[in-house]
């Protein structure tokens, strides 16, 4: 009989709004053929088969955002009985993971992609919710028969942050990236609907308005490239006002000093996407915490070269002189990743931009970024990584 595995996660297509969304959708679509998947979703009713959607109970409607996922989370637990595994997603999803796991004496095995204590300044946006969050994702983890980091740096960040682990318990099975979806695709038309000038030079950021993302320093770092060179931001989804209206200067003064910046506030489509990361000569990911960054294999399997932070799990996908280059960071011991000295940031990253522009080695290292993607971040290989640890939380 098939392995039975339940997955539980905030994001599920077509409501997908981060890498973690990008994962669980890639993960299951991978396993689908090796073990019986059923997906646990936040969100309006699917019709996917296996797939199952949970809205927030109506007495919890006017409840803290925190209370409703918890509540929500409550919701799938009976669903999930029978499951030889429950894996959860994020700490939206990590309460449901362990009650299931601790009523139905199910292993509970958790991806991490992304850690509370690493992330102080979501307290700007959830508040006590904050609190609540980082409760609830320490009493996952120490429960949880085993944890995927999706990167080296990731699993060093939560033995760091939960020295309880026993560090067995936690695995590297990177992030991947579907290199079939994902080529360089020629579009003219996107660039035509967005304003591009296709004659021009172009670097482009692709993110959530979020501080984890650097857009901050990046908007005052590129004021230093030459005049050709056009800015595109297709960046959303701001976590608070006070950081979006903090964007919205900065890109204000942007467009006084200089032609061709273009933002894209909009949730694009992939192939759109995938034509802007290809179209463009240079992509930028200033992140000050990432726990891999799937975006980056994106645009290396687009074949676009890639300049990004060296925090995290990005030195594992961004290979420094081969496929990009990489900007080195001081950063804060206080978990936020923060600059010691942001000014000196933003000249690296206004320097390394200018150096790749200049090098000559553009195509070359897009190509080596795209065969790249395709050897190593297959979502074949990561789901024969992911299965081989449910074996192990099956058999400890």
């Amino acid at each position: 009989m098939s392995m039975r595995v339940d997955f539980v996660t905030k994001e599920f297509p077509p409501q997908i709004y981060g890498g973690a969304g990008v994962h669980v959708t890639e993960l299951v679509s991978a396993l689908a053929d090796l073990v019986d998947t059923r997906v646990h979703a936040f969100g309006p009713e699917r019709d996917q088969v296996g797939v199952r959607s949970y809205q927030t109970p109506k007495s919890f409607s006017e409840a803290n955002p925190a209370l409703q996922t918890l509540a929500t989370d409550l919701e799938m637990v009976p669903a999930i009985q029978g499951a030889d595994i429950v894996h959860s997603h994020t700490w939206y999803a990590n309460f449901a993971g362990q009650v299931a796991s601790m009523l139905y004496a199910t292993p509970h095995v958790i991806t991490a992609h992304s850690l509370e204590p690493l992330r102080p300044w979501k307290k700007e946006q959830l508040g006590g919710g904050y609190e609540v969050s980082s409760f609830i994702e320490k009493s996952a983890y120490l429960q949880a028969s085993r944890i995927i980091a999706v990167s080296s740096g990731m699993r060093d960040d939560i033995l760091a942050s939960y020295p309880e682990l026993n560090p067995a318990k936690v695995t590297v099975v990177h992030n991947g990236v579907d290199s079939d979806k994902w080529s360089p695709t020629n579009d003219p038309q996107v660039l035509k609907e967005f304003g591009i000038d296709p004659s021009r030079r172009s670097i482009i950021f692709v993110g959530r308005i979020t501080r984890q993302k650097g857009l901050t320093y990046f908007l005052q770092a590129v004021r230093e490239l030459p005049e050709d060179v056009q800015i595109i931001l297709a960046a959303g989804a701001p976590d608070t006002p006070e950081l979006l209206a903090e964007v919205e200067a900065l890109v204000d003064t942007l467009m006084n000093r200089r032609t061709g910046v273009i933002w894209i506030a909009e949730h694009l489509p992939q192939h759109k996407l995938a034509a802007l990361l290809t179209f463009a000569d240079l992509f930028a990911c200033p992140s000050i915490y990432e726990p891999l960054g799937i975006v980056n294999l994106e645009a290396m399997a687009c074949g676009t070269a890639v300049v990004a932070t060296q925090t995290g799990g990005i030195p594992e996908v961004v290979a420094h002189g081969s496929t990009g280059w990489l900007v080195p960071i001081d950063q804060v011991k206080d978990g936020s990743g923060t600059p010691n000295n942001p000014g000196e940031f933003i000249s690296r990253w206004a320097e390394t931009m200018n150096l790749a522009l200049k090098s000559g080695s553009l195509e070359e290292f897009g190509q080596a970024g795209r065969q790249r993607a395709v050897d190593e971040f297959s979502w074949k290989t990561i789901a024969t990584r992911t299965l081989e640890v449910y074996q192990s939380a099956l058999s400890s």
